[in-house]
């Protein structure tokens, strides 16, 4: 049997005001980090990742709905079929 993984990169402008919010609340979603952070630009760039497409679609979605947040854009993604072994 073979299951997926999936790993993307974004860039998340937020407020600056908002920031440090966005960045706790993306930390916090397993599979997630901010990688790096520009405070004054309101810039976070992410590292995403999930065993599935939907999972990484809504923690995307989730990092969108995060108040202060205008935008996500997806910079990078890979899937890579994995071996499952008993």
């Amino acid at each position: 049997m073979t299951a997926e993984w999936h790993v993307c990169g974004l860039l998340v402008q937020a407020r600056p005001s908002d920031i440090a919010a966005a960045a706790n609340s993306i930390n916090a979603r397993p599979g997630c980090e901010v990688a790096a952070q520009d405070e004054a630009a309101g810039k976070l760039v992410v590292v995403m990742e999930a065993a599935t497409s939907a999972a990484l679609l809504a923690n995307i979605e989730s990092a969108r709905q995060l108040e202060g947040v205008l935008a996500v854009s997806l910079v990078y993604h890979q899937q890579e079929a994995c071996e499952e072994t008993a």
